[in-house]
């Protein structure tokens, strides 16, 4: 796991999750996870199949539903803090598929590789507005504590930009996400392949 780490948001999207899915594909991207929190079950359902059979050759994951990711046969699923508990994810999953976790300190960073988790999601970093429940900012101070810590891949989320995503790869980022910094353009790849180019450069 490693580079630019793709999540959907078809409230701030210009475009729609189809489009911005197709255009991060395009711009080579290794992961996408699907984040809808206001569709009907149903309707995230056929959005997901959708989705899923767009990401057959890279790592499609859905976020906190796992009944959904299990009802499209996604590569597993991305958990906060508050969903369903690890154990029981990864019982009605399985072994096989992957569950990352979101992390907001050392303790549950710790506590997260204990339980199996394959990664953990550092957030938010910087402070965002695209998740309102996201908590205050932790700086890249806490992820290069995580680092030195434990060896999970770090995958980095909250207020990255252009502008600060190399402050986050230097500090042991494996991945990044960058939501309003890449759906708001015009040119979802175009913005997507200048992240990618960082990995490169740092």
């Amino acid at each position: 796991m490693k580079g630019f780490y793709f999540i959907t948001d078809a409230g701030l999207s210009r475009r729609g999750n189809i489009s911005d899915v197709r255009n991060a594909l395009a711009a080579k991207i290794e992961v996408v996870q699907y984040r809808e929190k206001k569709l009907y079950t149903k309707e995230m359902h056929e959005e997901a199949l959708a989705l899923k059979n767009l990401c057959r050759n890279i790592t499609f994951l859905v976020n906190d539903r796992v009944d959904i990711a299990l009802a499209v046969n996604a590569d597993g699923v991305h958990l906060g803090q508050g969903d369903l508990p690890y154990q029981l994810a990864r019982k009605l999953l399985g072994k096989k598929r992957i569950i990352g976790l979101t992390v907001h300190n050392i303790r549950e960073a710790e506590e997260a590789q204990k339980l199996g988790a394959d990664y953990v999601g550092v957030s938010p970093v910087f402070s965002t507005r695209t998740k309102k429940d996201a908590g205050r900012a932790s700086g890249v101070a806490l992820i290069k504590k995580i680092r030195k810590r434990i060896p999970l891949p770090i995958v980095a989320i909250g207020g990255i930009n252009l502008s600060n995503a190399p402050e986050v790869i230097h500090a042991g980022a494996d991945c990044l996400c960058a939501i309003s910094a890449v759906v708001t353009k015009p040119d979802v790849k175009s913005e997507i392949e200048k992240f990618q180019e960082l990995w490169k450069k740092y």
